[in-house]
Order: C-alpha cells, then sequence, then structure tokens
C-alpha cells in the first residue's frame, strides 16, 4: 500500500486568517476616512471659539465687568451654582435691569421698603445681608451683567458629539465594532470548516486503506531530565536560597520605613494647587505642628473654611493628567463626607468618615517631636517633606531611616540666639569643641535617650 504523506493545515489557515483581516482592514479604512474628515470639518466649523455668543453692545463691557465681578462679586456669588448668594448667570433675563441696579447699589434699601423680589431673596438665602455698592456706577453695573448674561461656554468635545460627531454609528456607514464583528465570525467559521474537512478527509483516508502518519514519541520530559541532573538541582536551590534572603533581608530591614510610598487617598487632595498655587502655609492646616509632637490630620471643618464658597476650581488649574471636572468631583466627595448641601448651602447632619491612609509612619520606639523641630529648631517643612507645593500626590519624600536623622543631627546647628536656656550650655561646649556655634550632635542630639526611650 503507498504511504501518503499527510499535510497539515495550520499554514493554511493563518495565510487565509491574515488575507481575511487585511481584506476587512481595508474596508474599514476606507469607510472611515470620509467619516473622520466629515468629524474634523465640523469639529473646524464649530470650535468653541463660535460656541459663545458676544454680548449685545448695549449691555455693556463683559471683560470689564469680570474683573469687577472677581473683586466684588466673587466671594459670594458664582456664575453656575448658589453659594452665600444665588447663582447669577443670566440674570439679566430674570430680573429687570433697573431693579437690579438699584439692588446692587442698595439692597437693604429696598428690602425696608417691602419689595417683594428684594424680601423673597432675602429670606431665601437665610436673611444674609447684601453689603451695598453705591460706588459703583450704572456703566459698572451694566459690565457686570454684561459677564453674568454670557451664556455658557459648551466644551468642544460636548459639541461634537451634540452635531453629529459619531457618524459612524449612524445611517452614514457601518461602526466599526460591527465590521471587526463580522470579520470574528468568518474566522471562526472558517476554523470550524477547515476542522472538518480534515476531519472528512481522514475518514476517507482510514476508508480508503491510505496509511497515516504516527506522530513519534517524544523524548525523556524536560522537568524529569532536570530533576534526574543534580548538579542543576543544586546550583537552582543556591540560586533560590540566595535571592530568597536578598528580599527576606530588605523587607524586614525596612522597619515600617518606605521612601517614594505615594498611596492613593479616598479624596484626592493636590498640595500643588493648595500649598504652590494658592500658597496656603503649611501650618494653616496642620496647626497642631506647632505644639504638638504630631503634626495631625486637619479636621473637614479645616477644608470647609474656604470651600464653602469653592465648589469648583478654576479652568487654569486643570493638567492634562487632572481635568476640572475630575478636582470638582474631588470636593464633592468632600460635601459628602461632611453633608453640606450646595443648593441649600446648609449642612444636612448626614455626614461620613473619610479613612485617610498614612503616609509618614515612623517606628513606636523611634521619638520624633514636631513642635521641637518646627517652632524650636525653625526647620522648614520641605526639609523633612520635600517639595510639597509641587506635589500633586503626597508622597514620602525621605527614607526617616535612623541614618538620616543622625546625619541631620551632625550638621545642623542649634538656634541659641534669644534663648536663654541655651546661653550657659553653649557657652560651656563652643569652648569644649572650639567653635562658634554648636550642632544638634554636640549638644546631645546623637544620644540613645533623645530618640529612644
Amino acid at each position: 500500500m503507498k504511504k501518503v504523506k499527510y499535510r497539515h493545515s495550520a499554514a493554511r489557515i493563518v495565510l487565509l486568517s491574515v488575507s481575511l483581516f487585511f481584506s476587512f482592514n481595508t474596508l474599514v479604512n476606507a469607510q472611515d476616512s470620509p467619516l473622520a474628515e466629515e468629524q474634523d470639518r465640523q469639529e473646524t466649523v464649530q470650535g468653541p471659539e463660535e460656541s459663545s455668543v458676544e454680548a449685545e453692545a448695549s449691555s455693556g463691557d463683559a471683560a470689564a465687568g469680570k474683573e469687577i465681578f472677581n473683586t466684588l462679586c466673587a466671594a459670594c456669588h458664582k456664575l453656575d451654582g448658589n453659594s452665600i448668594g444665588p447663582a447669577l448667570r443670566g440674570v439679566g433675563e430674570r430680573r429687570d435691569t433697573e431693579w437690579l441696579h438699584e439692588w446692587i447699589k442698595n439692597s437693604q434699601a429696598l428690602i425696608a421698603a417691602g419689595d417683594e423680589q428684594a424680601v423673597e431673596i432675602f429670606n431665601e438665602y437665610n436673611q444674609v445681608a447684601m453689603p451695598p455698592f453705591p460706588q459703583l456706577s450704572d456703566s459698572d453695573i451694566d459690565n457686570i451683567l454684561a459677564y453674568v448674561n454670557q451664556p455658557k461656554a459648551v466644551p468642544q468635545e460636548q459639541v461634537v458629539t451634540a452635531t453629529g460627531g459619531d457618524t459612524a454609528q449612524g445611517g452614514g456607514g457601518v461602526s466599526t465594532d460591527i465590521l471587526l464583528g463580522i470579520l470574528a465570525f468568518v474566522l471562526l467559521m472558517l476554523l470550524v470548516i477547515l476542522y472538518l474537512v480534515n476531519k472528512t478527509l481522514r475518514r476517507f483516508a482510514v476508508a480508503s486503506g491510505v496509511e497515516l502518519p504516527v506522530k513519534e514519541k517524544r523524548g525523556k520530559p524536560i522537568w524529569k531530565a532536570f530533576v534526574e541532573n543534580q548538579f542543576l538541582v543544586i546550583v537552582t536551590a543556591v540560586i533560590l536560597v540566595l535571592v530568597g534572603s536578598y528580599f527576606a533581608y530588605g523587607w524586614m530591614m525596612q522597619v515600617g520605613v518606605d521612601q517614594g510610598y505615594q498611596p492613593i487617598q479616598p479624596i484626592h487632595f493636590s498640595h500643588r494647587i493648595h500649598a504652590g498655587e494658592n500658597q496656603i502655609e503649611c501650618k494653616f492646616c496642620h496647626s497642631s505642628a506647632r505644639v504638638s509632637k504630631t503634626s495631625g490630620i486637619p479636621s473637614l471643618n479645616v477644608c470647609m473654611n474656604c470651600h464653602k464658597s469653592i465648589s469648583e476650581v478654576a479652568e487654569a488649574t486643570a493638567t492634562e493628567e487632572y481635568s476640572k471636572e475630575f478636582y470638582d468631583g474631588e470636593i464633592a466627595k468632600l460635601y459628602d463626607a461632611v453633608g453640606w448641601d450646595v443648593s441649600q448651602q446648609a449642612y444636612t447632619g448626614e455626614t461620613e468618615p473619610v479613612k485617610w491612609i498614612r503616609i509618614h509612619n515612623l517606628p513606636d520606639f523611634a521619638y520624633f517631636n514636631h513642635s521641637q523641630h518646627v517652632e524650636v529648631g525653625g526647620i522648614a517643612c520641605q526639609t523633612c517633606h520635600g517639595p510639597v507645593e509641587e506635589m500633586e500626590i503626597m508622597y514620602q519624600n525621605a527614607p526617616l531611616t535612623m541614618g538620616w536623622c543622625v546625619n541631620c543631627h551632625r550638621e545642623t546647628n542649634v538656634r541659641t540666639a534669644g534663648n536663654e536656656y541655651y546661653e550657659k550650655v553653649h557657652e560651656e561646649l563652643s569652648k569644649k569643641y572650639e567653635v562658634e556655634e554648636l550642632t544638634v550632635a554636640q549638644m546631645g542630639g546623637i544620644e540613645c535617650a533623645k530618640c529612644h526611650y
């Protein structure tokens, strides 16, 4: 009987699959090209610069109004959303212009006169009196109204979507996802057909008495050959022991110290914005660092000192990684935690704890006092915590190891000026060490009992 060599169909399957893939890919690109050009054309025509409507010439100068608004009004009002006072966007459409002029110049006079609108607003916003602005001229008020009456600018992405940016899924073409799904289905059917054809041909071969090739058995499995080789087993065991010992030693020696540790907090707090751009002093939030061993985690009431009136960030605050919407969402998390109702400008009483993750964590056997370093020593926060004003997400900048602390004590001079406690000690020790200024180490700052007790 003649022996027929059996040819595997794997190469044929791969060749046909690649051919079909490139065919469908060409079809997808041909259909996507006009759609992409149409979308680019729409984005060019409907750019953000044309989405905002210019104020009428008779309504005043919006740019000048923005400057006055930010100076006099922004502390109590927002364009969108209530604050201490109501939202002001589009107020010119809701109120008469002459009435607004009287209200802005002297709201209390209108309330005292019994004006219905004035009394209603006064009662609605917890009877908080709006300060009078008699210094504003009619033209100044017109400028403010021109600014607040401008429609809210719509982001470019939303404009494209609203005007048909998703035409790829409309009637003008076929969705790319649908084409890929069809391609996957065709490939699957092709594999099934090839399997059935192969199976049928093998049956015909057996029925016709054709001898099919028999797969030769391979030699000894590699794992069995490895186990029987004593030299390889010993070398591998030694390598594993050395590597395991290295990582185990490193893990045990860190003693809770982890330089570069940067956990994700439940509420994103940007030190870059607060300490950097807004230049908020560190001890405004971490007030206990002046008088206590620990710097403390600020309570959410400290945050609400500012965020009662700040429910969203400025557009310029956003970065490529973090958008304005992201920051506004984090402020909303703060409101949920403290139970602050933005629309009512009042606390609901429903609070949720925020489980902050501790970043700087010294071992229990190491003593460290913030007030001793911050107030007495005059050490800047950045000395230990790094450039906090540049950190978007706070991380552990220093190693916080014993050697790092000891080196600092050896290099830092003690501030003795104006401190009577150090005068006599400084006089005696300066003669002993023959120096004009004493380091912390020379004052006993590296004795064991100073940090370990």
